[in-house]
């Protein structure tokens, strides 16, 4: 086993999940384990989020919140509005990142336990999704050279 390469789809994972399959394609890891890299990848980063959330507002030297809007803030309030947490994790892995996403869903004070499982689920299945989506395509190119 060659943990360096584990490590490294995992790390990718960790910031933006698309690279994860993509560096495992890259390294030449089976279809199984890449997705599986991948999917720890980005669930230690909405761990690391999610519990240290708290200890790092503690920490915060706002006094006043921000009243300013961003676009990627109009958009999760929008997402929210209309799926819930169920919306942001499931564009979490395509659209937010898994460190964008947790903490859009942190900010709209969803408990933690709710965050873990709803991103769990959404990070297994798009892992799922693209690992097969890249490793088709790349035996599809391969089959067309």
């Amino acid at each position: 086993m060659n943990f360096t390469k584990y490590f490294s789809v995992i790390a990718v994972s960790m910031i933006k999940f698309i690279g994860g399959p993509l560096t495992g394609l890259a390294l030449k890891l089976s279809w199984i384990e890449t997705c599986l890299c991948s999917i720890i990848g980005m669930m230690i980063m909405v761990l690391i989020v999610v519990f240290l959330s708290s200890f790092l507002q503690k920490f915060s030297f706002r006094k006043t919140p921000s009243k300013k809007f961003s676009k990627m803030s109009r958009s999760g309030i929008k997402i929210r509005q209309k799926f819930g947490l169920a919306g942001i994790a499931f564009l979490t892995p395509i659209f937010f990142t898994p460190l964008g996403g947790s903490i859009l869903a942190m900010a709209f004070r969803y408990k933690k336990q709710e965050i873990i499982v709803s991103m769990l689920i959404s990070a297994i299945a798009w892992g799922l999704v693209e690992t097969f989506f890249f490793y088709y395509l790349r035996e599809v190119i391969a089959l067309k050279f």
